[in-house]
C-alpha cells in the first residue's frame, strides 16, 4: 500500500508545474470512478448484434476491438506537433523555437504537396504527348496514313501470324508538291555522295540553301532558308570549292569539310577546343543575323525611298542614316529619347552599323564626331575602339570597369537616356545579361537573339550553354506561335536552337511538323557531314522519336532512323535516290564508344531493306548487279558505292549486303530476288537449294501464274550457267532439273501433246514404270532420300503421270491404228499403270485417300 501511495505522490509531482491554483483539485475514490464510468457508458448508443459478433470474433484472435475503438475515438490530433516537454508561459525562446520548427514543417509539407501536384500534372502532359507521338509513328509504320486504324490493325495481325512487317514499313506516297520539293534537295545529296566517292569536299549547306530558296517561296517559310544560311556561317563553309587544275588538286586546294568538327563536338565539352567551337557557333550565328538585318535595311530603303532621302551617296553610313530616318523620324520630329549629337541621331547610327555587321564603318562614324561624343560621354571612343578590335568582342577589365561605372552613374535609372546608347554600353560591358532586352532596340525575335549572342561570354553565366537553357525554358510557342494559326512562322524555333548550338533539338523541332520534315532530314545530313551531330547508341535509340534526351548526356539524334522514315515514302518507286540518303547514314561512323559501328550496321540494314522493297526489273538489277547473257557479272550501284558503306572488300559486301538481303527476301516471299542475290554473292549451293524449294512450292500451281513462271525462267537461266561451269553438282541440282522437266511435262499435257508429256515424266526417273517389282520396291525406298522439294510433291507427280497415261489410252482408243498395234500399246500402258500403282501402294502412307482412290479408278479404266 505504501508503494502505491508513493507512486501516486510521484505522479502528481510530474504535473505540479502545470497546476493552476485557481482551479480546485478533484479527489475521487475507486467506487466513485467506477460509478461515473458506468454513467458515461449508459449515455452511449447501444451496440448492434453485428458489432457484438465482430468483437467476439476479433477477441478470439486476441484483438481488443473495444479498446482500440476507444483509443481512436479519444485521439486528439491537435497535439501531434506539440512539444515533447511542456513550455512555460514565460518561455519566449522555447515558444519561438517551436513556432519556427512548425513553420519549417508546414513549409516542407506545402512544398511537398506542390511538387507532387506538379509532378503528376507534368507526367500527365508528357504521357499524353508521348502517346500522340507514339500513335502517329505506329500508324505511319503500319500504313495508318493510307488506310487509317483498320489497316494498321490488319497489318499488326498479319505480323502476329508470322508475316514480316518489312513490307508494311513503306510509307504513303508523297503529294506532287512534296515530290517537287524533295527532288530539289535530293540533287544536292547525290552530288555530295559523288564528291565523297572522289575524296573531295562539297559545300552541302550552300547547296541546300539554294534548294530551299528555290522551293520555299512562301514568306512564312523564309526562316527555313535562313536556317541553312545560319549554318553556312556557323560551319564557315565557303560557297564553292577552288578550281581543280590537275588530278591531285583537291588534295592541295580543297578545304576539309567532312567531319571537320566531329572530334571536338562529341568530345569533352570543357576542353579548350570545345569552348572555341561554341565561340565560333555564337559568332557565326551573330554574323548571319547581321547579314539578314542588312537585307531588311536594304529592302526598307527600296520600299520607302521618299522618306529615306538617300541621295547619291552609296556609302554604308549614308544608308544607315536613311534607315534611321525612316524608322525613327515622324511628323517632323524624332522619337522620344533619340539623342541628337551634332544634329545627328548618332547613337542610333552607331548601333545599326554594328547591328548590320559593319563595325569598322561604325568606328569611322564615331571618330567623325569624336569631340561631340567625348563631350557627352567621356571615354566612349576609347572603349568602343577596344571593343570592336577584340576578336571576341570583349573589353579588357579596366575598360569594362569604366563602362560599368558610366552606365550605373547616369544611364541605369534614367528615364530619358537614349535606348541605342544604353544598348551600346550594355554590349560593350556585357552589363546585366539577365536583363535580356532593351526597349525600342530588341524589337523583333532576330534583334533579341542577336543581342543575346553578343552578350554571351563563355567565362560567365554559362556561355552559350547557359543561353540555350534560357531559350529552352521559353519553349517553341514563344517563338513559332501556335502551329496552324494565322501568322505562325515555320522554322523559327529550330533556328533559335540552331543558333545556340542545340543542333539535335533543332532537327527534331523541324521533324515534329510534317510540312518541315524535308528540311529536317537535310539539315541533319548537313550537320552530320560537318561533324556537328551527335548520334545515340542503339540502347538509347527510340523507335518513336529520333531525338534521344538523357539527364546524364547531351541530346543525340538517330540519323539512320530519320533517314529511313524519310525515304520509305519513295523507296519503291525510286530506290536509287533512297540509296543516296542511306549512304549519308554512315557519316557518323567515326563516333567513338562503339556508336560509329552501330551506325554502320544500321546503314547496312537500310540498304538491305531497300533491296527487298525495291520494284523488280531492270532498275532492281541496276541497283544490285546481275549477269549478262554470256555469264559475266556486272556490279550494281550499291557495290559501286560500297566505300561509302565502309565495305572495303567483296567478301564484306557479300556477307553484309547480298547474303543477308537474300535472307530477308526469302522471309518476305520474294524467292526470285533471293535466288539472284545468293547467285551474285557466289553462294551457289544455296542458290540451287532455293531454286528447288521455290520450284517445289510452285510446281502444282497453274501455268498462268506469273510468279511461278518467273521462278522457272530464273531457274532455267541459272541452271544453264551452272551446267556450263559445273557448279553446285549434287542432289539439289538434280532436283531442280527434274522439277523443270515436270513443269515441261505439265505444259505439254495442257497443249494436248500427251505422248511427249509421258515421255518427259519417264525421263525424270521419279516413278518406275518397267514392271520390275523388286526395282519398284527399291525405288520407293530411295524416294525417302530425295530432296524435300521432290518428296512433298509426290501426289502431283503420281496424278500427273496417271492422267497422262489415261489421256494416251483414250487417244489410242480413238485412233485408227491397226488392232495389233493397239493391243501392244494397251499392254504397255497397263504395265506402266500397274507399276505406278505398286509404287503408290508402297508409299501409300504419303498419299491422301481420295488421291489413291483417284489413281485406282484411272488404273481400272486403263486395264479395261
Amino acid at each position: 500500500m505504501s508503494d502505491l501511495s508513493a507512486l501516486l505522490t510521484a505522479s502528481k509531482a510530474l504535473t505540479s508545474h502545470l497546476a493552476r491554483p485557481d482551479l480546485p483539485s478533484v479527489h475521487l475514490s475507486l467506487d466513485q470512478i467506477e460509478a461515473q464510468s458506468r454513467r458515461l457508458v449508459s449515455r452511449q448508443p447501444g451496440t448492434s448484434t453485428d458489432n457484438d459478433r465482430a468483437n467476439y470474433l476479433l477477441a478470439q484472435a486476441r484483438v481488443d476491438a473495444p479498446g482500440l475503438a476507444s483509443s481512436i475515438a479519444h485521439l486528439n490530433t491537435t497535439t501531434t506537433f506539440t512539444p515533447l516537454q511542456a513550455l512555460q508561459d514565460t518561455d519566449v525562446a522555447g515558444y519561438l523555437r517551436h513556432a519556427h520548427e512548425q513553420n519549417l514543417i508546414s513549409t516542407i509539407e506545402e512544398g511537398r504537396k506542390e511538387t507532387q501536384e506538379e509532378f503528376y500534372r507534368v507526367l500527365e502532359e508528357r504521357q499524353q504527348r508521348d502517346w500522340e507521338v507514339r500513335k502517329k509513328r505506329v500508324f505511319e509504320q503500319l500504313g495508318g496514313r493510307v488506310g487509317g486504324e483498320n489497316m494498321a490493325v490488319a497489318e499488326l495481325k498479319k505480323s502476329m501470324h508470322g508475316k514480316s512487317l518489312l513490307s508494311a514499313s513503306v510509307g504513303p506516297a508523297p503529294s506532287l508538291q512534296m515530290q517537287n520539293k524533295m527532288m530539289a534537295y535530293d540533287r544536292a545529296v547525290s552530288e555530295l555522295n559523288n564528291a565523297r566517292l572522289r575524296g573531295t569536299s562539297y559545300p552541302i549547306v550552300h547547296a541546300l540553301c539554294a534548294a530551299s530558296n528555290a522551293v520555299n517561296n512562301d514568306p512564312r517559310s523564309f526562316q527555313l532558308t535562313q536556317n541553312f544560311h545560319v549554318l553556312t556561317k556557323i560551319t564557315a563553309e565557303p560557297p564553292a570549292l577552288p578550281p581543280l587544275e590537275h588530278a591531285g588538286a583537291h588534295i592541295l586546294n580543297a578545304p576539309l569539310f567532312e567531319r571537320k568538327y566531329a572530334r571536338v563536338y562529341v568530345g569533352d565539352p570543357e576542353s579548350r577546343e570545345a569552348v572555341e567551337l561554341r565561340k565560333q557557333i555564337a559568332r557565326g550565328a551573330r554574323e548571319a543575323l547581321e547579314e539578314q538585318y542588312w537585307d531588311v535595311l536594304d529592302r526598307t530603303l527600296q520600299a520607302r525611298p521618299i522618306e529615306a532621302r538617300l541621295g547619291g551617296d552609296p556609302s554604308l553610313s549614308n544608308k544607315v542614316r536613311a534607315f534611321v530616318l525612316v524608322r525613327h523620324y515622324r511628323n517632323g520630329e524624332w522619337e522620344d529619347r533619340v539623342e541628337l549629337i551634332a544634329g545627328q541621331p548618332l547613337w542610333a547610327k552607331l548601333f545599326y552599323l554594328v547591328r548590320t555587321g559593319n563595325p569598322q564603318d561604325a568606328l569611322v562614324e564615331a571618330l567623325r564626331y569624336q569631340q561631340a561624343i567625348e563631350h557627352r560621354e567621356a571615354g566612349f571612343i576609347s572603349h568602343f575602339r577596344a571593343w570592336l578590335d577584340s576578336p571576341e568582342r570583349k573589353l579588357p577589365k579596366p575598360h569594362r570597369d569604366q563602362v560599368h561605372a558610366a552606365f550605373n552613374a547616369h544611364m541605369l535609372h534614367s528615364s530619358t537616356a537614349d535606348p541605342f546608347k544604353l544598348a551600346l554600353y550594355k554590349l560593350m560591358g556585357k552589363i546585366d545579361p539577365a536583363r535580356r532586352s532593351v526597349q525600342n532596340v530588341t524589337v523583333t525575335t532576330e534583334d533579341w537573339l542577336w543581342f543575346q549572342l553578343c552578350m554571351v561570354d563563355e567565362e560567365e553565366h554559362g556561355g552559350l550553354r547557359g543561353l540555350a537553357e534560357v531559350l529552352l525554358s521559353y519553349g517553341e510557342r514563344h517563338f513559332d506561335g501556335v502551329p496552324g494559326q494565322k501568322g505562325a512562322r515555320r522554322g523559327v524555333w529550330a533556328g533559335v536552337l540552331l543558333m545556340c548550338g542545340q543542333f539535335e533539338r533543332a532537327v527534331a523541332a523541324l521533324w515534329d511538323h510534317q510540312e518541315t520534315e524535308v528540311e529536317a532530314v537535310h539539315l541533319a545530313i548537313a550537320l552530320a557531314y560537318h561533324g556537328l551531330l551527335r548520334v545515340p547508341s542503339r540502347a538509347e535509340t527510340s523507335d518513336m522519336t529520333p531525338l534521344s534526351l538523357s539527364p546524364t548526356s547531351p541530346p543525340a539524334l538517330s540519323l539512320s532512323t530519320l533517314i529511313w522514315r524519310y525515304v520509305r515514302t519513295f523507296v519503291k518507286m525510286d530506290a536509287r535516290e533512297a540509296l543516296q540518303y542511306v549512304y549519308c547514314a554512315t557519316l557518323s561512323a567515326d563516333q567513338g564508344g562503339g556508336v560509329g559501328k552501330e551506325q554502320l550496321e544500321a546503314a547496312w540494314e537500310l540498304v538491305r531493306r531497300i533491296i527487298v522493297l525495291a520494284n523488280t526489273g531492270a532498275a532492281w538489277e541496276e541497283l544490285v548487279g546481275g549477269f549478262r547473257p554470256d555469264g559475266t557479272r556486272f556490279s550494281g550501284l550499291i557495290e559501286q558505292g560500297a566505300s561509302l558503306l565502309k565495305l572495303d572488300n567483296s567478301q564484306d559486301y557479300n556477307d553484309q549486303i547480298l547474303l543477308r538481303a537474300a535472307q530477308h527476301s526469302e522471309e518476305n516471299d520474294r524467292a526470285p530476288e533471293a535466288i539472284k542475290l545468293y547467285n551474285l554473292a557466289g553462294d551457289y549451293t544455296t542458290v540451287i537449294a532455293c531454286l528447288a524449294q521455290a520450284l517445289g512450292n510452285t510446281i502444282a500451281q497453274p501455268s498462268g501464274d506469273e510468279k511461278a513462271r518467273t521462278i522457272e525462267r530464273t531457274a532455267a537461266d541459272i541452271l544453264r550457267h551452272y551446267e556450263r561451269t559445273n557448279r553446285a553438282v549434287g542432289k539439289e541440282r538434280d532436283a531442280v532439273i527434274r522439277l523443270l522437266r515436270v513443269r515441261e511435262a505439265m505444259e505439254a499435257k495442257e497443249s494436248g501433246r500427251v505422248e511427249l508429256a509421258l515421255e518427259m515424266m519417264e525421263s525424270t526417273d521419279l516413278i518406275p514404270m518397267d514392271g520390275d517389282v523388286a526395282k519398284i520396291q527399291r525405288r520407293a525406298e530411295e524416294f525417302r532420300d530425295l530432296p524435300e522439294a521432290l518428296q512433298r510433291n509426290l501426289q502431283t507427280f503420281l496424278t500427273l503421270t496417271m492422267d497422262t497415261l489415261a489421256s494416251v489410252h483414250q487417244k489410242v482408243k480413238a485412233s485408227l491404228m491397226a488392232e495389233a498395234t493397239r493391243q501392244v500399246t494397251y499392254a504397255a500402258l497397263r504395265k506402266k499403270s500397274r507399276s505406278l500403282m505398286i509404287f503408290a501402294g508402297t508409299l501409300k502412307y504419303r498419299l491422301s485417300p481420295d488421291v489413291y482412290s483417284y489413281l485406282a479408278r484411272l488404273d481400272v479404266e486403263i486395264a479395261l
